[in-house]
């Protein structure tokens, strides 16, 4: 019998979030992205939009602003996406980080989502 293997649902990464919708916001993304759940993002601040995290950006991009909620396809004119930008418990083993992020740049990733009280821990807790 062949193996199926489930994709990433959405918000599966979440452990606890606030109350009705405060721990979520909308967002503008980036063009020509396909992104997880799950995935760390940061923001342009001269732009105010949103995209995966880029240790080596110098543009905001390089900060960890929350965590995409769905999966998330955009075209050339970029999307909108929904974020776990506050108050939340997620998942660390469910999160999606750029590829070749060393341990020091997710540390500093993981201070950062901390000042937005999102909260990582290992594993379903409760």
């Amino acid at each position: 019998m062949p193996v199926m293997t489930e994709p990433v649902n959405a918000g599966e990464f979440i452990v606890s979030e606030g109350n009705n919708s405060i721990s979520r916001e909308l967002i503008e993304l980036a063009p020509d992205l396909a992104l997880m759940p799950g995935t760390i993002l940061g923001k342009n601040t001269s732009t105010g939009v949103y995209g995966p995290i880029d240790p080596a950006a110098d543009t905001g991009l390089q900060m960890a602003a929350g965590v995409l909620w769905d999966h998330v396809i955009t075209d050339a004119t970029g999307g909108e996406g929904v974020i776990i930008a506050r108050l939340a418990e997620v998942d660390q083993e469910l999160l999606v980080w750029p590829e070749g992020i060393t341990d020091e740049e997710k540390t500093t990733a993981v201070e950062e989502l901390s000042t937005l009280d999102i909260i990582l821990r290992t594993g379903e807790q409760g």
